[in-house]
């Protein structure tokens, strides 16, 4: 028998009683507490999710606004095609699942069955494309390219194509009106990612993206894209619990995108980028006597900008693409030519992505330096054929000499060694290898001042910012590269070049030395620029110093012709240049054109100088392993024009050329001087926006221009018709690494 009191048993009984009802109860307390939660608290959030899920969304597309130029010509619009879709819910409830549909359907439109079979089927993880990324309630296109005699087929016979739609739908596309290109500022359209629909789904309107949305990923189509877009139409369907459509939820309309008017005229555009193109070709039958062989002439661009506004008239970007390659997909063939090295990266916009030396072209910053940093304007400075500093010579362009010259005059002739000597004046004033706390930096600070070193805030995605080698720069190029320069120099040898480099910069390659700053002040050395900072700098020579912000967009239009909202100009700021000196430079960049270095491309051949002034500055920039950069930088009263272009040549012989051809199609001039106002294409840039009809179409009037490479011609614009659809595309951009430009730059 157990010695335990039977008391003592009955205490431990009970205790475990209790404990056991304190369970019971508690997990029936937390049990009534979550179906309070469940079914009160969040009862009606519960509810409203079950109901969702009998609800399927069907997406109406949204007309996507047209982007137009400055007349109202649609430069980007859509046009009708036929599509044939089918929907996946009609095929499931046939007995064979649409098999046979399908089989039809691709006899019917010339196709293999299994092809067609395959653009309906859903994709996952598992499924190679082609498949369908939609909603499987969505109607699936199988083809963007059904003729007439196959849409009438399918129709009249709806009994053998259950399921089977054809009907128009409206695709993107990129009219080259005029034949102005302009692929690079117009941009693309793709889908939208799984990321961005998830982001936006607690959103209404346009915020709201859907499955079935395209976006703009570049160019103008990626910035004012919530403009163009539109709202999508929603048709929600009550299905039951096996996905048969059982009824309409309501129905919500899209509504057409807006419309975006440029500042681009397309005809401007158009003699921008032939002229390009011929200069290009032209250089490319011009014999390098440095690498003994002809210039390359692999890439260029120009801008044309309107000087009292900042709005953008053209700008071209070479080597190009046709943008309708996007529309509807785009092979892999296809992508990976525009996409490989081969084809020298034409998805770039080199006007506002290319990055080089300026050259010459950068003299007026550095004349503008020289004037801040107390340099008289009015003395006289030596243009010896070379000068050395820190052990090494620095030449003149051929060797050429000038004596004792004013500023001015070293900006006509581009004299290298004037600004050589005022670089080194500045650098030993500011301590030299030992720079003071207080260093003035004239020669950096003031290409700051000019907007240089930054973006210029252009209404363009993926703008780069140029480079101005100041002390900061040099102390963090350093520190990246110190390892790798320290191993480089562990195998120097006196006959390699780049290892002897290698060695000093290892050692003190954070230092500013004398001839970083003189090769830096003629536009030469770790010095990055683009074509649109130049035109920028020198619209600000020609209207007074303004730094506008550069633009394309002028104004954003309802489908039916209305102002929505204007953009307006914007002022960023003002160049570091009083009056006088203002006056000088701008006294100089004529001289250019009349005696300096672009005279025989210019007046030299007849240009009414006396009618319409131009100034201009030239640029030849050399760079380590390529053949020369050619920059010219020019402005009248109206535009500044600036063209580049990558192992061209000089400034003045590969651009010169096409630069005053620009100019004759801007203002009406022929080959002998003569100015004809009937043949300008914009003597003056249009200030005004385009009229509309009362259906939403641009009245375009009639005019006669000359393009000043083909001739004049006549024409009579076509009213285009409204916008109608979407279009698909997909691209990504490459990415090119701009070179070191070195040694001495060329007028």
């Amino acid at each position: 028998m157990s010695n335990i009191p039977e008391t003592g048993r009955t205490q431990r009984v009970t205790i475990r009683l209790v404990v056991l009802q304190i369970l019971v109860l508690s997990l029936l307390a937390t049990l009534g507490g979550r179906l309070w939660y469940l079914q009160i608290r969040t009862g009606s959030q519960y509810a409203a999710q079950a109901q969702g899920n009998h609800i399927r969304e069907v997406v109406e597309p949204a007309v996507r606004g047209e982007i137009l130029d400055a007349s109202g010509r649609v430069l980007v619009g859509n046009q009708t095609k036929l599509v044939v879709s089918v929907s996946r819910t009609s095929l499931l409830q046939q007995k064979d699942r649409g098999k046979a549909v399908l089989s039809r359907l691709a006899e019917v439109l010339g196709l293999p069955a299994k092809e067609v079979q395959d653009k309906v089927r859903l994709c996952d993880a598992k499924t190679p494309k082609p498949c369908w990324n939609g909603s499987p309630y969505q109607p699936i296109p199988v083809t963007q390219q059904a003729t007439t005699q196959q849409a009438l087929q399918i129709m009249e016979r709806r009994e053998d194509f259950p399921g089977v739609t054809a009907q128009s739908t409206a695709l993107r596309r990129y009219t080259g009106v005029e034949g102005a290109n302009a692929s690079q500022v117009l941009g693309y359209l793709s889908p939208v990612t799984d990321e961005e629909v998830t982001k936006s789904a607690d959103k209404t309107g346009r915020e709201r993206r859907l499955p079935s949305d395209q976006i703009g990923r570049a160019g103008l189509e990626a910035v004012y894209d919530d403009d163009l877009r539109g709202t999508t139409g929603i048709d929600k369907l009550e299905v039951d619990n096996l996905g048969k459509v059982i009824g309409s939820a309501g129905t919500v309309p899209a509504q057409s995108g807006n419309n975006l008017v440029t500042s681009i005229d397309a005809r401007v555009q158009k003699a921008v980028e032939d002229n390009l193109a011929q200069a290009m070709a032209d250089a490319r039958k011009v014999y390098d006597d440095e690498t003994h062989k002809n210039f390359e002439a692999d890439s260029g661009a120009v801008v044309v900008m309107d000087v009292k506004t900042g709005r953008i008239i053209a700008m071209a970007s070479a080597p190009t693409f046709d943008p309708n390659i996007w529309v509807g997909g785009i092979s892999a063939k296809d992508y990976q030519a525009l996409t490989s090295k081969e084809s020298n990266y034409p998805l770039i916009n080199r006007a506002i992505q290319g990055q080089s030396a300026p050259g010459s072209t950068f003299k007026v910053v550095s004349a503008a330096a020289a004037a801040q940093a107390g340099y008289p304007l009015s003395s006289n400075y030596p243009c010896p054929s070379s000068l050395t500093i820190g052990g090494r010579e620095f030449k003149n362009f051929e060797s050429q000499g000038h004596g004792s010259i004013t500023l001015a005059r070293a900006l006509e002739v581009s004299c290298d060694t004037v600004f050589y000597g005022l670089a080194y004046d500045q650098w030993m004033k500011d301590g030299g290898i030992k720079p003071k706390k207080d260093a003035k930096d004239w020669f950096f600070v003031t290409a700051k001042q000019f907007g240089l070193g930054a973006k210029t805030g252009i209404d363009l995605p993926s703008e780069v910012t140029g480079r101005i080698p100041d002390r900061q720069w040099k102390q963090s190029y350093y520190d990246a590269n110190k390892d790798a320069w320290c191993e480089q120099a562990k195998t120097a040898k006196p006959d390699d070049y780049a290892a002897q480099i290698a060695k000093e910069n290892c050692v003190d390659g954070y230092i500013m030395r004398a001839g970083d700053l003189v090769n830096y002040s003629i536009g030469q050395g770790d010095t990055l620029v683009t074509p649109l900072q130049m035109a920028r700098i020198y619209a600000a020579l020609a209207n007074g110093g303004t730094l506008y912000r550069p633009t394309i967009g002028k104004a954003i239009m309802s489908p039916d012709g209305k102002l929505v909202r204007e953009i307006a100009p914007h002022v960023d700021g003002k160049i570091p240049t009083d009056e006088k000196t203002l006056e000088y430079i701008d006294d100089a960049t004529k001289g250019v054109i009349e005696r300096g270095t672009a005279a025989w491309k210019f007046t030299g051949v007849g240009w009414p100088q006396k009618q319409i002034e131009l100034h201009a500055k030239t640029g030849t920039a050399e760079v380590a392993g390529k053949q020369t950069t050619s920059y010219l930088t020019t402005y009248s009263r109206d535009y500044a024009v600036v063209m580049t272009m990558s192992q061209a040549g000089t400034g003045s012989g590969a651009s010169g050329d096409a630069v005053r051809r620009i100019y004759q199609a801007l203002y009406g001039v022929d080959d002998k001087g003569t100015i004809d106002n009937g043949k300008a294409l914009l003597p003056k840039p249009q200030a005004e926006l385009p009229k509309f009809n009362p259906d939403g179409t641009a009245i375009i009037k009639q005019a006669s221009f000359t393009d000043g490479l083909t001739g004049s011609r006549t024409f009579l614009d076509p009213v285009p018709g409204p916008a109608t659809g979407t279009g698909p595309a997909v691209l990504s951009l490459a990415a090119l690494e701009p070179a070191r430009a070195t040694g001495r730059s060329r007028g």
